[in-house]
């Protein structure tokens, strides 16, 4: 593919007060976003994964995370289509969220930041477009929690786009991922150094969240690539009983945590986990299968083996049952071992898809 180089917006827009599901009211909303490619272009919107951010292609805060899948001659082709990122409603990249200033009281939001969730994201992110003067999309794309945000768009604005691209998703959170969100906001919590959330920049709960964040590395990718990877190879002696690392895979979980740790905040990290929990595109919709009779945009649909969050046959369930009303959803399956983090890697393998999907 073409690696020339796109033309890049990186701005923070003011949407204003948003309502929320909770029905407490966000005053003074901003919505930081990157913007790839001409804006009189038919526009594709990205959704971000938990820890993601709007830097899908590199800027001086270091590589985009799908560099390689977006720009020009890519699979998402720039020079055909504007490609707007945001940073997700309670990220810690700029949008409002728990590290803002809370107009009201002149202080941080912190722990006091109200739960979201998915709906409030798309919210959002239908009121930045409205500022940006995008009337409609050709497509919207994420996985994981962008997946999400990709089901609920498809049903809160059914007529405002003409193609969904969820990824690496379920129609609704299952208990087994809610059970691993539940142990990473424990280790948050348990920190002496989380104070309610109420903590300074100095003294923060990293080591609570760079447990979580190990925690979400074990499942993000599968047992298969983690035992070809490290291979038993030891840093130290295996008997020791400290918590010094005595094997390669300790070293690589630390090395995650650190890296984490240094750069996302603790209570976006619990805020967006609380969102990911409240996901189920069937909740006061009459349930799953109900809801999935209402979309109305084209959709492609991809999942990847060796994915223990959301295991692709719930997927290929639920694009049967889309499939019920009308034959618009297809249904891809990508054979990999980076199990969930198939999304941000391998794009030879499934970005094809994405362009026979375009080239409909």
């Amino acid at each position: 593919m073409a690696n020339a180089q796109a033309a890049i917006e990186n701005e923070v827009a003011e949407i204003g007060d948003l309502v929320l599901e909770s029905g407490k009211t966000l005053s003074d909303v901003h919505i930081a976003y990157q913007r790839i490619g001409a804006a009189d272009a038919p526009a594709i919107l990205v959704c971000h994964a938990l820890t993601g951010n709007q830097y899908t292609l590199t800027t001086e805060n270091g590589p985009g995370w799908w560099e390689g899948l977006i720009g020009p001659g890519q699979y998402i082709d720039s020079e055909k289509y504007q490609v707007i990122t945001t940073n997700v409603l309670g990220g810690c990249e700029g949008t409002t969220g728990p590290l803002s200033i809370n107009p009201l009281t002149g202080e941080k939001y912190g722990g006091e930041f109200p739960l979201i969730t998915i709906r409030d994201m798309v919210n959002a992110q239908k009121r930045l477009l409205e500022v940006l003067h995008v009337h409609s999309l050709d497509t919207v794309i994420g996985g994981s929690l962008g997946g999400m945000q990709v089901l609920e768009w498809g049903l809160l604005y059914p007529d405002f786009m003409d193609r969904l691209i969820p990824i690496a998703v379920t129609p609704a959170l299952s208990d087994y991922a809610i059970g691993f969100n539940a142990i990473g906001r424990t280790a948050i919590v348990s920190d002496p150094e989380w104070n309610n959330g109420n903590y300074s920049s100095e003294l923060s709960p990293a080591k609570g969240l760079g447990i979580a964040r190990m925690i979400g590395m074990l499942t993000y990718r599968s047992g298969t690539l983690f035992n070809q990877r490290f291979q038993r190879e030891q840093t130290e002696e295996w008997y020791s009983i400290s918590d010094e690392a005595s094997f390669s895979v300790e070293t690589y979980l630390h090395y995650q945590a650190q890296k984490l740790s240094q750069r996302f905040d603790a209570n976006s990290y619990l805020t967006l986990l609380k969102a990911m929990d409240s996901h189920d595109i069937g909740r006061g919709r009459g349930g799953t299968h109900q809801a999935s009779k209402g979309y109305r945009a084209k959709m492609l649909c991809l999942g990847f083996t060796e994915d223990l969050l959301y295991p692709p046959a719930m997927m290929k369930t639920f694009t049967e049952s889309v499939n019920e009303e009308s034959q618009k959803a297809l249904f891809h399956e990508v054979n990999t071992i980076f199990g969930h983090d198939g999304f941000l890697t391998e794009f030879e393998k499934w970005g094809p898809f994405l362009e026979g999907f375009f080239s409909e």
